[in-house]
């Protein structure tokens, strides 16, 4: 190399002398965009000059490769350029700035000059430090990291745009294996629009996708029956406290989550269970093994189905007439059990197994001399009443197999006025309030005034009614400070922000009527008497 060539000097070199960078932050390159800016470097030649470095006897292209792609397909030999003396750590930084200033960034594009920095032995950046360099949060930085752990095909459909930003971010924090699983959520499809019998995919909001991985994937930690500092528990995997896979351990990635600690990797979760399972049992031979399944267990299994016990309720009766039920008393046969196959597997609860019990296992008392006709009159009730539920099951399917992927109107305003239907008149009367339905006229039916108000609203706003129908008929049922917390929590809303809002409102109110009446008014009255 010809080191007597100036550096920080625009001049002009061949194009055979300089090389693409292997860190710069573009790997994709718009074809179309290369193809007209190659037809203005034939007609103006190379305005901008590229910026160079030398590098093992050619020079490395920091910024410019664009130009320098273009000017190869526009036939040029020489390019104009600045050569500057640089280290790879400037280099990176050069190429992350002049990166984050360009309007079509990609953010996995971006998200690599983030990891390449970090991945310099020296000078040694943090995450903080790139924050604050290109005046974005610690948060962003984290999250746009982790688009760097993408899958392959995750990875393809976000450069594609076939999914957006928030699509990919989602994606990224879940475990390689549940990439691709969750990337199929992220979509429905509508066979409505093809002609080609094909179906047309649509892209789901990205909260569909959030809902999704919240209900799917996350295990929320303090719900899991093992010991959660257990290191030992599966080796291979350590202790949840240390593990990068839990929520809480990254708060800047999850900081969407709050306070909520939840698990990332369903499989090792399970494996945990699993092993709760195998070591509790080991430590207690005669544990009773109990599954929340009706379905018969293997020959030789020990593990207890649904039918053949009693789980006795944790919480105290409601009333008398509950207290009657087997679930709320307990007997000398009471013992404890682990779920060892089923929902809330590896939870001890309290059952009765014995079918000797007569407590919570009674014996049918047997009639010796029952009427023969009595007998075929009971089978010809059964027979009918099993038809009948047949029927219900068989329409039922057929029913729900005639909804379409989206929901129409017709169907939200048939699932509405069925579940209005179920409201008595003081809740339906009270939720008519909420939407401005007030009657003409005394004997107003509120129900056909609020059915009529259900066939002409939007389609949009009848998904919200049936989720307040919803929520009203689920606690009308009992304990709707639950319902209602439940659906808080799915929604995301601030309950406790909410309840201090109404508490100083009615505050306000007090102390304005506590306050004396302005004497304003008063001169006004005398006014007027005179």
């Amino acid at each position: 190399m010809n080191t007597e060539i100036a550096n920080n000097v625009p001049r002009e070199l061949p194009i055979a002398m300089l090389t693409e960078s292997p860190t710069n932050p573009r790997r994709n390159f718009d074809e179309g965009f290369l193809k007209g800016l190659a037809s203005s470097i034939q007609s103006q030649g190379v305005l901008a000059s590229l910026l160079v470095r030398p590098k093992d006897q050619r020079y490395e292209i920091v910024f410019g490769a664009q130009r320098f792609r273009a000017a190869q397909i526009a036939g040029k030999e020489i390019v104009p350029v600045e050569i500057r003396d640089m280290t790879d750590a400037q280099v990176m930084e050069a190429q992350l700035v002049e990166n984050l200033q360009r309007r079509d960034v990609h953010p996995l594009e971006e998200a690599r000059s983030f990891k390449g920095l970090l991945d310099l032995e020296e000078p040694t950046y943090s995450i903080e430090q790139i924050a604050a360099k290109i005046g974005k949060p610690p948060a962003y930085v984290a999250t746009r990291l982790k688009l760097t752990e993408l899958a392959e095909v995750v990875v393809e459909e976000f450069y594609r745009e076939e999914i957006g930003v928030g699509h990919a971010l989602l994606l990224a924090k879940l475990p390689l294996d549940k990439q691709e699983e969750a990337l199929k959520a992220c979509f429905r499809e509508d066979w409505s629009a093809s002609s080609d019998r094909k179906a047309k995919r649509i892209l789901l909001p990205v909260r569909n996708l959030q809902t999704w991985i919240e209900q799917n994937i996350l295990l929320v930690l303090k719900d899991a029956p093992f010991d959660k500092k257990d290191a030992h528990l599966v080796a291979i995997a350590g202790s949840c406290v240390d593990c990068p896979k839990r929520t809480g351990h990254n708060k800047l990635l999850f900081s969407d989550l709050g306070k909520q600690d939840a698990c990332t990797d369903p499989s090792c979760y399970q494996a945990k269970v699993d092993a709760h399972v195998a070591n509790t049992i080991a430590a207690k031979p005669k544990l009773v093994q109990i599954s929340t399944g009706y379905t018969k267990p293997q020959e030789g299994s020990a593990i207890v189905p649904r039918g053949k016990y009693v789980a006795i309720a944790s919480e105290k009766p409601k009333d008398k007439e509950q207290a009657q039920r087997p679930q709320f008393k307990t007997c000398k046969f009471t013992t404890e059990a682990i779920i060892a196959d089923g929902d809330g597997k590896g939870e001890v609860h309290k059952v009765c197994a014995n079918p000797a019990c007569p407590i919570h296992h009674p014996k049918k008392q047997q009639q010796p001399n029952v009427d023969a006709s009595f007998k075929a009159q009971q089978e010809k009730e059964r027979r009918e009443q099993a038809i009948g539920y047949t029927t219900s099951v068989r329409t039922l399917t057929a029913i729900t197999a005639a909804v379409p992927v989206r929901l129409m109107k017709r169907d939200l305003l048939f699932v509405a006025e069925r579940l209005a239907a179920m409201l008595n008149d003081n809740h339906l009367a009270g939720l008519a309030r909420q939407h401005g339905i007030k009657p003409a006229k005394e004997g107003d039916s509120i129900v056909k005034l609020f059915t009529a108000y259900l066939r002409r609203v939007e389609e949009s706003k009848l998904g919200s009614v049936m989720v307040e129908l919803t929520i009203i008929l689920a606690a009308s049922r009992g304990n709707s400070a639950t319902v209602l917390r439940d659906a808080a929590a799915v929604y995301k809303i601030d309950t406790d922000a909410i309840a201090l809002k109404v508490k100083q409102e009615f505050s306000a109110k007090e102390k304005a009527k506590k306050a004396p009446k302005p004497a304003a008014k008063v001169v006004a009255k005398a006014k007027k008497a005179a």
